[in-house]
């Protein structure tokens, strides 16, 4: 499937900005079932410098400095990419997920040596609480790891209500178990979290969900949503993702934009700024199929 992805972010300051440096993963990154045909970020005011390099997880990143006042900085990324992912097939056949660690412990090809640095705590996916006991019924000794996985995947769902407005990107995850409620960056970082404790590799992977309008209505501008699921090691098949917050494994709806331990690693728009004051921000995503966006 081939799509157009447009993200626009609008900042409006209160007091007017001196100078600001951002850093940006606005492009989507080239996968084994991903390819970004074309992508274009244009920032208004214009940057009087900018610079683009791949980051440590190999994400496409800008780093852009703005040296002219203003109030208000809109950054408006387009991409055109192309997906065909497939729900991978025999997940049952995975290795037992209690030989993860031990492999990864001593990693010696580079897919697993990736896969190891994922095997960590972050400041957001880090509890005090006992994630062992939780979920304990899905990881019974020697069972294959994509389906304790998949199990996972459901009871976070269950026990993790969507629910907008109660958490924010600073949010960990004895919070978000004490809410029992969050949004798609929280049930992931949970998720995350209980398969870290017991040493399996799981990476959080930020991008955006196709949505479709309901029969008969049109579908409105700024209706998709930036989304996040979790991507877990499971050999022999590789990384296998799984989305908490829709009970699925991701299909070709889902286009990648980057990979890290945690939002914190790869936010879309980070930066530092002098001047301001309080600001608001505006995040409109439209994802459509090219021969749709062609046609608007």
């Amino acid at each position: 499937m081939l799509y157009h992805v447009r993200h626009v972010t609008t900042y409006e300051y209160a007091t007017r900005v001196t100078a600001s440096q951002h850093v940006m993963r606005l492009r989507p990154r080239l996968t084994d079932n991903q390819v970004c045909a074309s992508s274009e970020v244009a920032i208004e005011p214009s940057p009087g410098r900018r610079t683009a390099r791949d980051d440590y997880f190999g994400n496409r990143m800008e780093l852009v400095t703005l040296d002219e006042p203003h109030d208000k900085l809109v950054i408006d990324a387009r991409s055109i990419v192309r997906v065909s992912r497939r729900r991978p097939r025999d997940i049952e056949m995975t290795a037992a997920w209690d030989t993860i660690g031990d492999t990864l412990s001593t990693a010696r090809h580079d897919a697993e040596i990736e896969a190891a640095q994922f095997m960590f705590d972050t400041p957001l996916t880090r509890a005090e609480r006992d994630l062992l006991r939780y979920a304990e019924d899905d990881f019974t000794p020697g069972r294959p790891v994509a389906l304790a996985a998949r199990d996972l995947m459901h009871r976070v769902r269950r026990d993790i209500k969507y629910k907008p407005g109660v958490t924010d990107a600073s949010t960990p995850v004895d919070k978000v178990f004490e809410l029992e409620a969050g949004v798609c960056q929280d049930q992931s970082h949970v998720m995350l979290a209980v398969l870290r404790a017991r040493g399996i590799a799981a990476r959080y992977v930020s991008g955006y969900l196709m949505t479709r309008p309901p029969p008969g209505r049109p579908k409105l501008q700024g209706a998709d949503q930036s989304h996040a699921w979790v991507g877990v090691w499971c050999p022999p098949l590789g990384w296998i993702d799984f989305d908490p917050t829709n009970g699925i494994l991701p299909d070709d709806e889902h286009i990648t934009l980057a990979y890290g331990r945690d939002y914190a690693d790869i936010s879309p728009i980070s930066g530092i700024m002098l001047g301001g004051g309080e600001h608001e921000v505006e995040v409109g995503v439209d994802v459509a199929p090219v021969e749709e966006a062609n046609a608007a």
